[in-house]
């Protein structure tokens, strides 16, 4: 698997421990960081250009500073920002187009499901209740995205 950290989107408390309870019980050893809102996920994926012109806020011109989880698990139902607008904003960002997005919620909407498509999402998976079908759906993502996916080459780099 991957070094690069994953990313969790998800403001219920509930939601990120069984989260992170599944990825422990799969073996999933990357590192979780986990933002509770929607502007603090664009905050981390997209900070501000600091006028060197890279948009990794180091001032040092190389863009390389920015973070590029391996993945992201992006919750729709958000404070702030919501899910469908995080991801679209990640799709028309050059550093962040690339990144696999999982949308992970318990919505059962069409419209939130097409949505999520029209917006970039890689996957939309419901969240079962069950902790043990849970911590399954979590293990195929991570297992698929982690680990079997091959990834764009040199995708925190391309530019627009």
């Amino acid at each position: 698997m991957t070094s690069q950290p994953i990313l969790l989107v998800e403001d219920s408390p509930d939601d990120e421990a069984l989260t992170l309870r599944a990825f422990k019980k799969s073996n999933i050893s990357n590192e979780v960081v986990v933002v509770r809102d929607g502007a603090e996920a664009l905050a981390y994926l997209i900070p501000g250009d600091d006028g060197d012109g890279d948009g990794d806020g180091d001032g040092d011109g190389d863009g390389l500073d920015a973070p590029c989880p391996a993945l992201i698990l992006l919750d729709l139902n958000l404070p702030k920002v919501g899910g469908v607008e995080v991801l679209r904003r990640m799709r028309a960002d050059a550093r962040t187009r690339l990144i696999p997005v999982v949308v992970l919620t318990s919505s059962k909407l069409e419209e939130d499901i097409l949505d999520s498509y029209r917006s970039g999402a890689n996957a939309y998976v419901r969240k079962p209740v069950k902790f043990a079908d849970f911590a399954a759906a979590v293990q195929s993502v991570g297992v698929f995205w982690l680990l079997l996916n091959e990834t764009a080459p040199g995708r925190a780099l391309e530019s627009n």
